[in-house]
């Protein structure tokens, strides 16, 4: 039998579609069938809810479902991260318990790792969780977390073994969001919005068969974590938008065709243009505002179009690897800059386009202010998901073989050090 092709996978998505898309279903039924049917995380192995896609056949059936009339999968860090992160390293019981609820956007996840002492060096993370019988006792502090507020499920990194050295001794959970223990503070931004949030854990609880990857592994698992969300982030998040998932989300029991044709969130035009895909938004733009002949303006456009289409084959790679039960390599890394640097120039070159407009915001500018908001929001894109900086170390390390930082502590067990908020040796 011949191997599919990409035009093979666009059919089979689009005869699917003709075949069940019904706009009159709440988006909790039309993802649920996406979810039995395979196409909600096409990379996923069948066995568990995908079609066990490469990364290039994944991104043709995602933009099949893209040109349809259909409302796309669900979105987010369950499907970026968690899902990819479990289906690697956890048990087959934990794999029946999440996988299904992430690809059906029933669970909403966020991501609980960095820490107000602990971001570019996450091994010095203090946030501790002690065995109490068949649960974890969690207590500490997380930052950046996003949509921890609408999140159901949360994957934390807890310190669970203080008398091993930092890198080891931590535990990844899969941690129930609502409840006493656990405040969620959300974090205003300059855009206007509370994308971020500070996460406080007072004697907040975890069963012991939510350790993911097995206790005091937690690193492993964090790694291909951030190896997955590189290669998300560096792709433009992936696919067709599909909307918030999860039961706070307040799109779940919404008529599937309505969230389709619109009502699904409004952050199409921000996620294109720091997926690369900016070139075709400023296209349009740079002709609504008369500046198309602009030669300077074209050539910009172009680059833009170039680097956005290097990008997108770098993270073909990326995924393709990730299919096939690697890791993401340094690509991730070279993703991550990429989609940093062509942010940075979809902004410079938008508010260029602009000229004086560029001053106006909200539904005053050109485009409702996608650029503005870009422009506002674009030094979050080099910080978040590892920082510019910690890419161009791995790619140093890994790629040009120069020689790591210098590991003084990596034998010291974690109380005796002083890192982060620890300012002294615990007693």
């Amino acid at each position: 039998m011949s191997e599919r092709t990409t035009e093979d996978v666009r059919a089979e998505v689009t005869a699917w579609v003709e075949e069940h898309w019904d706009p009159d279903l709440s988006v909790a039924d039309w993802w649920s069938r996406l979810a039995d049917s395979g196409w909600a995380a096409p990379t996923w192995p069948e066995e568990w809810y995908g079609k066990g896609l490469s990364g290039d056949l994944a991104a043709a059936a995602r933009n099949a479902l893209g040109a349809s009339e259909a409302l796309g999968p669900p979105t987010g860090l369950g499907i970026m991260l968690a899902g990819p992160s479990i289906i690697a390293h956890g048990s087959e019981e934990q794999k029946r318990r999440y996988l299904r609820p992430i690809a059906s956007g029933e669970m909403a996840w966020c991501q609980l790792f960095s820490e107000p002492g602990a971001g570019s060096d996450l091994a010095s993370l203090q946030t501790r969780a002690v065995r109490d019988g068949d649960e974890w006792v969690v207590n500490g502090q997380k930052v950046w977390t996003s949509g921890g507020q609408v999140a159901d499920l949360g994957m934390l990194v807890a310190r669970t073994n203080p008398d091993a050295p930092k890198h080891r001794g931590i535990s990844y959970f899969a941690i129930e969001m609502d409840q006493p223990g656990i405040d969620v503070r959300p974090l205003k931004e300059m855009t206007g919005r509370a994308m971020f949030n500070e996460v406080f854990f007072d004697d907040a609880r975890v069963a012991n068969d939510a350790v993911i990857g097995g206790i005091d592994e937690g690193r492993a698992v964090a790694l291909t974590t951030l190896a997955n969300e590189r290669v998300g982030l560096g792709g433009g998040g992936g696919g067709a938008f599909g909307g918030v998932p999860g039961r706070k989300g307040g799109m779940l029991q919404r008529r599937a065709g309505d969230v389709a044709t619109g009502g699904g969130g409004g952050q199409g035009g921000m996620a294109a243009a720091f997926g690369g895909r900016g070139a075709g938004m400023l296209t349009m733009l740079a002709q609504s505002r008369g500046r198309a002949g602009d030669p300077t303006i074209r050539q910009k456009v172009a680059e833009l179009y170039t680097l956005g289409e290097i990008s997108r084959y770098t993270q073909l790679r990326a995924k393709s690897a990730s299919a096939a039960g690697r890791r993401p390599g340094p690509e991730a890394s070279i993703g991550k800059l990429q989609v940093s640097a062509l942010t940075r120039k979809s902004r410079d070159l938008g508010l260029e386009i602009l000229g004086a407009h560029g001053m106006l915001h909200g539904s005053d500018a050109p485009m409702n202010g996608v650029i503005q908001e870009m422009a506002f929001f674009s030094p979050a894109v080099s910080i978040y998901g590892g920082s510019d900086e910690i890419q161009h170390n791995i790619i140093g390390e890994r790629v040009l073989g120069l020689p790591k930082e210098p590991a003084v502590d990596i034998d010291v067990p974690f109380r005796d050090l002083r890192v982060g908020t620890q300012r002294q040796p615990a007693g």
